[in-house]
C-alpha cells in the first residue's frame, strides 16, 4: 500500500473524507426520524431471494448510512472516527473512500447471502461493516499500536484487538448469540477489506 494524498480541511483535525461521512449519516439519520418508513422501505438493505422484498441494488451502499438507534450510530460513527483518522492520513483520502464504500459492499453481499439462508423478511442497516473494514485495516497498518477499547478498558495491541473482534463476531455469527445484529455482515467488511488490501500490496509489487 502507497502513501498518497491526504488532505485536511484548514484548522480541523478531522480529515475530509471522514467528516463527509460523519455529516452524511448524521443527516440520514435526521431524515430517518422525519420518514422512518420511507427510508427503511426505500434504502435498507433487504433481501434479495424474496418475491415480496422491495430490494434494489442501490440499497448494497446506502444500507451503510441508515441507522437503528441514536446508540447504533454513535459507536459506529466512534469507531469509523477513531481508526479512519490516521488510516486516511495513510492511504490518502481517496483511496480511503474507495476503502470504506468496498468494505460497506462486501458486509452487504453476505449479509445477502445469510439471509437467503435464512429465510425471513428484515432489512438490515449501519455502517459497521464499513468500520470493521477500517478496524481490520487498523490492524494491519498500525498492528504494534496500543490501543483501549470501550470494553474491555484493557489497553492492547491493535492487532490483538483486531483478531479477538473478529473471533467474537465469527462466535456470535455462528451460536446465534447475538439475535438482531448482522454478525457475518461485519466480518464481510473485514474479508473485503483484507482481499482489498492485498490487491493494493500486488499491484504496488
Amino acid at each position: 500500500m502507497t502513501q498518497t494524498v491526504y488532505r485536511r480541511r484548514p484548522g480541523s483535525t478531522i480529515p475530509n473524507v471522514i467528516f463527509g461521512l460523519l455529516i452524511a449519516n448524521g443527516l440520514v439519520f435526521a431524515l430517518q426520524q422525519m420518514s422512518a418508513e420511507f427510508m427503511f422501505i426505500n434504502f435498507a438493505l433487504w433481501p434479495a431471494t424474496d418475491p415480496r422484498s422491495p430490494f434494489m441494488p442501490w440499497q448494497l451502499v446506502t444500507y451503510g448510512f441508515l441507522h437503528g438507534n441514536t446508540t447504533h450510530i454513535f459507536f459506529n460513527m466512534f469507531g469509523l472516527w477513531m481508526f479512519g483518522r490516521d488510516l486516511e492520513q495513510f492511504m490518502g483520502s481517496q483511496r480511503f473512500l474507495i476503502y470504506f464504500l468496498v468494505c460497506v459492499v462486501g458486509a452487504g453481499i453476505v449479509q445477502l447471502i445469510v439471509a437467503g439462508m435464512q429465510g425471513g423478511l428484515y432489512p438490515t442497516v449501519g455502517a459497521s461493516g464499513g468500520v470493521f473494514g477500517i478496524l481490520l485495516a487498523y490492524g494491519l497498518t498500525f498492528p504494534n499500536r496500543v490501543v483501549v477499547p470501550l470494553f474491555p478498558p484493557i489497553p492492547m495491541r491493535a492487532i490483538t484487538f483486531v483478531i479477538i473482534y473478529g473471533l467474537l463476531e465469527l462466535y456470535l455469527g455462528v451460536s446465534g448469540g447475538a439475535p438482531g445484529v448482522a454478525n457475518f455482515a461485519h466480518l464481510g467488511g473485514m474479508l473485503f477489506g483484507f482481499l482489498l488490501i492485498r490487491y493494493w500490496r500486488r499491484r504496488r509489487r
